[in-house]
């Protein structure tokens, strides 16, 4: 194996070569992969001290050029260590956003968005990842690829054709480009998963992305300054992200997958992320995001009926009667769902009956175009109350049309039909069937929030709901304990082939 190393180990036609010259030691892929994360710290240093005296974009915007400078350079170079390190970052990287929040709004800010370090990432993803595609296409002749891979596809093609006749292109071709990037993200890392030891590390690099969030939120709230928004007299946790419901269903995929796995992992394991569900189940309450708490729930059940665990039933009741018990806003907020509060007239009244009023209301923007619809993110900008519609189904209707509602209704149908196969195919007691049973409790919240909440437009959360589905397709393909190692003649004339 040293001769190997040493002599022919470029000439191994692998997918996940960088993967494994970043476990050997590789040290170029390391002093890469560590100079993009020490760059990123202190960038986010640099943009606090400027947030501080009101410099906040003329740091940013030089940061994330060298920033994106560096991550550039580790993505052709090692483009499995690049991914990794993306799913690490990714749910930080809002901290340094320059347009603030948009829900809700239709303003100017397009301009603003599109210099979002957030933005330049996608584009810098799509690129690096669509040259990575053709190359491995190149050299196998054919990609991995599954019938949810297809129907993430059509997602991304049907937005792409309805931003195209958008009225208003730029604010739409950029909402189809971040949901581009959650359907290239699974077709990249159904390409990087051939084994067991592979969907580990992307786990694991998905878990260091909560690590990160939670330790911001911690840390912020020891120093008395916890990261939350005011909103109709409640304070929410936000995390590291703009807004609390972003916090709220991104800790809520990451609390139902790690529920699902937590059993099947080492001791050691099971200490650090049983630490880290316990204050992400903390930090979800205090997001106060009913959708993203029911949909916990939700999740949080299938999991512990396919675990077949009592204990962690009754856990969960004892969870839920705690949260009410300890802290009132929690009670108060799920309690202002039997106010009669009017239609839209408070923005934290009884929101239940404002979204079917406000449903009622969009559903004929349809009426424009019913096949290709009036473009991804155009409904705030039609609708007289000027709100995104916080009803996915809805949502693809009326924005991407029939087709969109269609590719859409099939996406979900595939991904629990993902997770079913998956738990079929994974051998009892191990690590797969922990993965099958977590992404199916995922998935399952997935539509249920989906059907009164705005879950496809907070891509950075949807960025790991697809590595969870990824995993657990390559679960229901069946994996190999070790990865395969196969030699075969290099293509001359590509510095992608391998990596």
């Amino acid at each position: 194996m040293d001769g190997q190393r040493h002599g022919t180990e470029s000439d191994l036609a692998l997918p996940d070569d960088g993967r494994r010259r970043w476990a050997a030691g590789d040290p170029t892929a390391r002093l890469l992969t560590v100079g993009a994360a020490l760059l990123c710290a202190v960038a986010a240093v640099a943009v606090g001290l400027a947030a501080t005296g009101g410099g906040r974009v003329g740091a940013v915007l030089p940061l994330a050029v060298l920033a994106g400078l560096a991550v550039g350079v580790l993505a052709l170079t090692r483009f499995a260590a690049y991914v990794l390190l993306m799913l690490a970052v990714r749910s930080c990287v809002d901290l340094f956003k320059l347009s603030g929040p948009t829900a809700g709004r239709a303003d100017g800010a397009a301009a603003t968005r599109a210099m979002d370090p957030s933005t330049i990432l996608a584009v810098l993803f799509l690129l690096a990842a669509g040259l990575w595609l053709a190359a491995q296409l190149r050299q196998r002749g054919r990609l991995r690829g599954s019938p949810l891979g297809v129907a993430m596809l059509l997602v991304g093609a049907t937005s792409l054709v309805s931003a195209a006749g958008a009225a208003q292109p730029v604010p739409s071709a950029l909402e189809a480009l971040r949901i581009g990037t959650v359907v290239v993200m699974f077709v990249v890392l159904e390409q990087l998963m051939p084994d067991l030891p592979a969907v580990r590390r992307v786990l694991l690099a998905a878990y260091a992305s909560l690590a990160l969030a939670v330790g911001y939120t911690v840390v912020l709230s020891l120093l008395g300054h916890p990261p939350a928004e005011v909103k109709g007299g409640f304070t929410r946790i936000s995390g590291p992200f703009g807004q609390s419901t972003t916090f709220g269903r991104y800790l809520m995929f990451m609390v139902i997958f790690g529920f699902g796995i937590h059993r099947y992992l080492s001791r050691r394991l099971r200490l650090g992320l049983g630490a880290l569900l316990a204050a992400s189940l903390l930090f979800l309450l205090l997001t106060n995001t009913r959708s993203a708490i029911l949909g916990a729930g939700l999740g949080l059940l299938v999991v512990a009926v396919l675990h077949r665990s009592r204990r962690m039933l009754v856990a969960l009741c004892l969870v839920a009667v705690a949260g009410v018990a300890l802290l009132p806003s929690v009670a108060h907020r799920f309690g202002q769902l039997a106010d009669s509060t009017a239609v839209g007239g408070g923005p934290t009244g009884n929101t239940l009956a404002w979204r079917v009023g406000y449903w009622s209301e969009i559903v004929s923007l349809a009426n424009r175009n019913p096949v290709t619809g009036i473009g991804p993110n155009m409904t705030k900008f039609e609708a007289d109350e000027a709100k995104k519609p916080h009803n996915d189904f809805l949502r693809a209707y009326v924005e991407t049309g029939l087709a969109g509602l269609l590719a859409y209704l099939a996406m979900l149908a595939l991904c629990l039909h993902t997770g079913l196969n998956a738990l079929r195919r994974a051998p009892p007691g191990s690590l797969g069937r922990g993965i099958a049973i977590g992404f199916l409790g995922c998935a399952v919240a997935f539509v249920a929030v989906s059907a009164a909440s705005n879950v496809i437009s907070n891509v950075v959360t949807l960025w790991y709901f697809a590595a969870f589905a990824a995993a657990a397709g390559a679960v229901a393909r069946g994996l190999p304990a070790e990865p395969t190692r196969v030699a075969t003649p290099r293509p001359v004339g590509t510095g992608w082939h391998n990596r």
